[in-house]
């Protein structure tokens, strides 16, 4: 086997180098009886076989991880996504997540600030910062920053029709921190597609939203290179109902709409894969949820070499953030939910997600309480530093069970792409109505399985309690909407109003042409115009998305 030894020998040489730039957590890694833990282990016999279906860590096809040495050399990021109220209220609660060693951030914003409003619009009474933050100018964003260093975290924000508005507030305040554009990192969330298909919260029809997207990618390759400029969702699919296989499925194939958009516009694929990044569900079934991610790794990095001829390592390299199922956790007997999470947390892990967010024990009553936000950050360091699983490299690689599932999660995976590939691509897809109906057929069969029994939730169809106890439920002082109003109308008062209007007027001008709409937004941004301004001008070019 030559080839095998001179393919390990290579592995051997990235290792070494991987070493010398990241150093191992440990000089040794071992059990609590004193067994050493080897860094990967592999099968007795290298066969041509394991070498291209399966192989080494950080090497083609990435099933068993995209970095060589993975949690040995640093552990995923650690992030709690947290949003509410002002933007005040939620800049303490990220410090106190900090504080309490949280290692990246992750935003959550309201209704309104996701769908393009401002906060006294019509359209935003009753959900202004009910289930996220609210943002309407480039002051609440430095609010929400406030004594944060831009320089030293990564933000991601789960923002998709105003994403761009969001990521030029973002790239505003780094600037304002003195953080050069090209040094911030983070991800915004960006995923059109998925919105059509399972959450909700578009503005714009598909094809112009597409060009949204082509024009982040476009302008970060230039101007913020370490930016993540899409977060390309399986999670709100798998939440709306989907299977894992539908929610692997659907998820490459949106990811493949957006590489051809952004090519068919003349970028290299290697001037922005490898900025892109994916966002995946940590749902029940244990086994199954590790092969998903084992086999979205091998599947993307086929799909970036073989359909879009990608020549950069890192844009084969799929990397991902994983978020438990919220739609798992139960308002029943809710400490049962600290048990989920755990688990859904650890089968993330065992997968090598790159980052990872734990759900609060109490999200299917209300926004989680302080005390339950640092139960959940617990949980994520109690895997990290008490179990061992981060010791060696993709620890349940070599399983029977879990190599066979993930062959056959990819294949089933592999069957739907081709379908949608068949009906001219994910935006047709979408536009009929494909991915939806699959969706909900696999969600009615899942809740037909609950209502039967035939499929056991603890606490709710079965082991049930009599009499629950009233939840202590943390809720929002409306009374911060007001001063929020007041605040933008002071804002909209004392800017200077040319410098907005001159600015909104060239955003005009560039949608109706072809220039990249990511420099007048954030031009518009600067000079202070509202988030509803800047998305009014949009629909005015663009129109409104009605399903």
């Amino acid at each position: 086997m030559t080839g095998a030894d001179d393919r390990y020998a290579a592995w051997q040489k990235k290792v070494e180098d991987q070493v010398k730039k990241r150093p191992e957590r440990k000089a040794h890694f071992k059990t609590s009886s004193d067994i050493p833990v080897e860094r990967v282990f592999f099968p007795s016999v290298f066969d041509n076989a394991y070498i291209g279906n399966i192989g080494y860590p950080g090497e083609f096809p990435y099933t068993r991880g995209i970095r060589p040495t993975m949690y040995r050399g640093q552990f995923w990021t650690m992030r709690q996504y947290a949003g509410f109220g002002s933007a005040k209220e939620t800049n303490e609660r990220f410090r106190y997540l900090l504080e309490q060693g949280q290692t990246g951030l992750s935003v959550a914003f309201d209704l309104p600030t996701q769908i393009g409003y401002d906060s006294d619009d019509v359209m935003a009474l009753g959900e202004v910062g009910k289930v996220g933050v609210a943002i309407d100018t480039l002051e609440d964003m430095e609010i929400l920053f406030d004594q944060i260093a831009l320089r030293d975290v990564s933000t991601s924000m789960t923002i998709n029709a105003p994403a761009a508005i969001l990521l030029a507030m973002y790239i505003a305040v780094g600037e304002k921190q003195g953080v050069d554009r090209k040094a911030i990192r983070g991800t915004i969330q960006n995923d059109i597609l998925k919105e059509y298909i399972a959450r909700g919260t578009y503005i714009y029809p598909p094809r112009p939203s597409m060009r949204l997207i082509t024009d982040i990618f476009a302008y970060c390759s230039e101007e913020a290179p370490a930016f993540n400029t899409i977060s390309i969702s399986g999670y709100h699919i798998r939440e709306a109902g989907s299977t894992a296989v539908q929610e692997l499925a659907f998820t490459l194939s949106n990811a493949i709409a957006y590489v051809e958009a952004a090519v068919e516009t003349g970028l290299d694929v290697d001037t922005f894969a490898p900025r892109l990044a994916f966002f995946f569900n940590g749902h029940n079934h244990f086994f199954e949820e590790v092969a998903k991610f084992r086999a979205a790794r091998r599947m993307w990095a086929k799909i970036m070499k073989e359909r879009f001829q990608a020549k950069d390592e890192k844009s084969l390299q799929l990397r991902f953030h994983t978020q438990v199922a919220g739609s798992t956790l139960t308002a029943q007997q809710p400490e049962n939910n600290v048990v989920r999470v755990a688990l859904q947390a650890l089968s993330s892990v065992l997968g090598g997600t790159q980052s990872l967010h734990t759900n609060a024990k109490d999200e299917a009553l209300s926004l989680p309480s302080e005390e339950s936000a640092r139960l959940a950050l617990r949980t994520q360091q109690i895997i990290a530093h008490e179990t061992g699983v981060a010791d060696t490299v993709d620890p349940l690689g070599g399983s029977y069970y879990v190599e066979a599932l993930t062959d056959a999660v990819e294949e089933e995976a592999w069957s739907y792409i081709k379908r949608i590939d068949e009906t001219g691509g994910a935006v047709n897809a979408v536009e009929s109505g494909y991915m939806q109906q699959e969706i909900r057929r696999a969600a009615y069969e899942t809740q037909k399985a609950q209502d039967q029994q035939n499929e056991i939730v603890v606490g709710v169809n079965q082991f049930t309690e009599e009499e629950e106890p009233e939840p202590d439920v943390v809720k929002v002082d409306e009374a911060f909407v007001s001063a929020q109003i007041e605040r933008l109308e002071a804002i909209r008062n004392e800017r200077d109003q040319q410098l907005v209007d001159a600015a909104l007027d060239e955003l005009r001008e560039a949608a109706k042409g072809e220039d990249n709409l990511m420099y007048p937004i954030l031009k518009a941004v600067k000079a202070y115009a509202t988030l509803g301004e800047i998305a009014n001008v949009l629909r005015d070019e663009f129109g409104e998305y009605t399903a």
